[in-house]
């Protein structure tokens, strides 16, 4: 089947959205209205540039469907508190937008669109993140600040994004601000641009040179994390790459020895220095989450998040386990509440959803099929990055999820027809 222009340019634009919709300042500044055109864009996409309705598809991600918004109503039923109703329309609008996206490239597109579409779109982002970081000595005395609910932005022309009052970082002898590229914060930028570097190493291979501007750009975000999936990125590339060309040795040397630098200065700041409370945040993240999940552990808490922090402000891990990690990890728990949301999404799920659910969706994200390719580092990057990044219940990340409940539900029916 021929790809067409019209094609192609849908399906860019969606694929933006979906990269957008999670963690992109285009729905920071315009959540509500940009949601609207996402659904807009997408019904156009399978209504007006699609192939015939495939049966098979479209039944098992309606049952998918349905499955998933069942388990958000069992969710909000079964809290433990009264909840927001509005906060489970917008997760029942992340579902259906992840539902509908995976089913026009199930149902309208070949195999492999979907991936080529992402690589092109993370390439813009990424190149973006590149020219701004080089665009700041130019025009760092020309920005405009904005504000965006509790968000303030410095801007030049709308075109590149610098956070108001983000710290300084020194670079390679020069002072950057952290690089946010079209993101709302550093931490939420790495993570695409990781992917990218993925994809661009393991799958599309076509530029070695954006493998390198790539690494760049995510140092410059100055993210823990993310500087730490890079490193495993690069192990990773080199015990593939080498045997394949020797030539691979010293560059990956000369790359790897000064982000190992980067790396350790910072994971140092982060846990003794003047960044500890960052650590010490996403440690707790980690910890007392998953102490509510425990008390909490068939349907959990509740997924408003209003309520959620309402909670946890007066939830206490006793002494007895706090003393427990202490021995065993060796790092002492400075937190003992907090009244802010979880950056960990994973133990975030638990707290909120209880095990039963919580598991069956990170299990589904383990069984995804978008990304099949080194299948096991894709999944190490996505679980490293939402262990400090609120996202798994974003599009992206969801419409991960959903490729898991599908293609398990479609070998369930498959399995059922064969026997009858």
């Amino acid at each position: 089947m021929i790809y067409t222009l019209k094609q192609k340019f849908i399906d860019n634009l969606i694929v933006f959205m979906l990269v957008m919709s999670s963690g992109g300042l285009l729905f920071v500044f315009n959540r509500n209205i940009m949601y609207g055109l996402f659904f807009i864009f997408i019904f156009i996409a399978i209504f007006f540039t699609s192939k015939k309705i495939k049966k098979d598809i479209f039944n098992v991600t309606l049952v998918a469907l349905t499955l998933v918004i069942s388990l958000f109503w069992i969710n909000y039923s079964w809290a433990i508190s009264e909840q927001s109703i509005n906060k489970y329309q917008y997760y029942i609008m992340v579902v259906s937008v992840s539902a509908l996206f995976l089913y026009h490239f199930y149902n309208n597109r070949e195999d492999g669109v979907f991936l080529r579409r992402l690589y092109f779109i993370l390439k813009l982002i990424v190149l973006h993140a590149f020219i701004q970081v080089i665009a700041y000595f130019v025009i760092g005395n020309n920005l405009t600040t904005i504000t965006v609910s509790e968000y303030e932005y410095d801007t030049f022309n709308y075109i590149f994004y610098y956070s108001e009052g983000s710290s300084g970082v020194s670079l390679f002898g020069l002072e950057l601000l952290r690089n946010q590229g079209l993101f709302w914060e550093p931490g939420v930028a790495q993570v695409f641009f990781n992917i990218f570097f993925f994809l661009e190493g393991h799958i599309m291979k076509r530029n070695k040179g954006l493998l390198i501007i790539t690494a760049f750009v995510i140092m410059t975000t100055y993210s823990t994390a993310g500087i730490a999936i890079l490193l495993i990125q690069l192990i990773y590339y080199f015990f593939l790459e080498m045997k394949g060309s020797k030539i691979i040795i010293p560059i990956m040397v000369i790359i790897s020895i000064p982000i190992y630098s980067i790396f350790t200065s910072n994971l140092e700041e982060k846990i003794s220095g003047d960044g500890e409370a960052s650590f010490q945040k996403r440690y707790f993240d980690l910890v007392q989450p998953f102490f509510i999940a425990l008390q909490h552990p068939i349907t959990g808490i509740g997924l408003d998040l209003h309520e959620f922090q309402e909670y946890r402000s007066e939830f206490y891990v006793n002494s007895t386990s706090l003393n427990f990690l202490h021995d065993e990890v060796g790092v002492d728990l400075k937190m003992s509440n907090t009244d802010e949301g979880s950056s960990n999404h994973f133990v975030f799920l638990l707290a909120t959803m209880g095990f039963p659910t919580g598991l069956f969706f990170i299990f589904m994200l383990f069984k995804q099929k978008l990304i099949t390719v080194r299948k096991n580092m894709v999944l190490t990057i996505i679980v490293l990055a939402l262990m400090s990044s609120p996202l798994l219940l974003r599009p992206f990340f969801f419409v991960f999820i959903m490729s898991g409940i599908v293609h398990t539900i479609g070998k369930i029916t498959s399995h059922k027809q064969q026997l009858a």
